[in-house]
């Protein structure tokens, strides 16, 4: 049974790293994070072909005819058709949410299959879930202090150059250029990061039989966090940004963040407080 939750956890992580490999090649046309995450995908499908054969010669029938068992073969074809994808289409924007749709199906069927199959085992394992979901968005959240430093770094640049102040100690906070470059660097690290702990903080939630609340404020508020650095990410993506205003709005898109960190988790009935 030990052997089986690492089997799990092993092709959840590495299915993990090949989603943020595909964010980061989608939003910055990175070729090498598109090639890492590939092969990670790859694995994922080997390891998923090999359980599916070993699940069809033990109970003889192909696993299909269980609505969970659907599920795992759903993950399956899922992640071939991104494989095809990736390799005879480079279609950046289908390949991401596929996967993430796929990731998602996955983490549902390897969770609820678990916890049945497995009745200690995979207790740990869901609250192994939990535990990373809280991990994850803790360091999604890490990425985002980082991006906020070197927006607010720029703006206190850009206001001394252009008052042209400071001369002596003002380059030692970095060029301008490098400062964004950084900073959308960090945001584009963060945002898949906090989407797969707000997936896996779902996934566990249901698995758990936890009552879930999807009018919480801290539920709320972590999604609007998400949506609102998805909007950086698509405002810095377009021609002619306005450097200094992307750099304002990501600074107020990390209040926002503490608003929801503190505030919201006070005022929560799901979360811990």
């Amino acid at each position: 049974m030990d052997e089986a939750k690492w089997f799990y956890e092993i092709i959840l992580i590495t299915y993990g790293l090949s989603l943020v490999g595909y964010f980061l090649d989608f939003i910055q046309h990175n070729r090498k994070a598109n090639n890492v995450a590939f092969w990670l995908l790859c694995m994922v499908w080997l390891l998923q072909t090999v359980f599916l054969l070993k699940e069809s010669l033990v109970s003889k029938s192909f696993p299909v005819t269980t609505l969970y068992e659907g599920l795992s073969f759903y993950a399956w074809v899922l992640i071939s058709f991104s494989l095809i994808l990736t390799k005879f289409f480079r279609i950046q924007f289908i390949i991401f949410f596929t996967n993430l749709v796929g990731f998602l199906i996955l983490l549902l069927y390897i969770s609820t299959r678990a916890k049945e199959k497995m009745p200690v085992q995979g207790v740990k394992l869901v609250h192994e879930i939990l535990i990373a979901h809280i991990s994850l968005a803790f360091v999604s959240y890490g990425f985002f202090t980082v991006s906020f430093l070197l927006s607010l770094m720029y703006l206190v640049q850009y206001k001394f150059l252009k008052e042209k102040k400071g001369f002596r100690w003002v380059w030692r906070l970095g060029d301008l250029t490098r400062l964004d470059a950084f900073s959308f660097k960090a945001v584009t690290l963060g945002v898949p990061l906090l989407t797969i702990s707000i997936i896996l903080g779902v996934i566990w939630a249901y698995v758990a039989n936890t009552e879930f609340y999807w009018f919480d404020l801290k539920t709320i508020g972590s999604i609007l966090v998400l949506f609102v650095y998805i909007i950086y990410l698509l405002l810095r993506l377009r021609k002619g940004y306005p450097a200094r205003a992307i750099s304002v709005y990501n600074s107020a898109a990390f209040l926002f963040l503490l608003i929801n960190f503190f505030l919201f988790s006070i005022l929560s009935d799901f979360h811990l407080q």
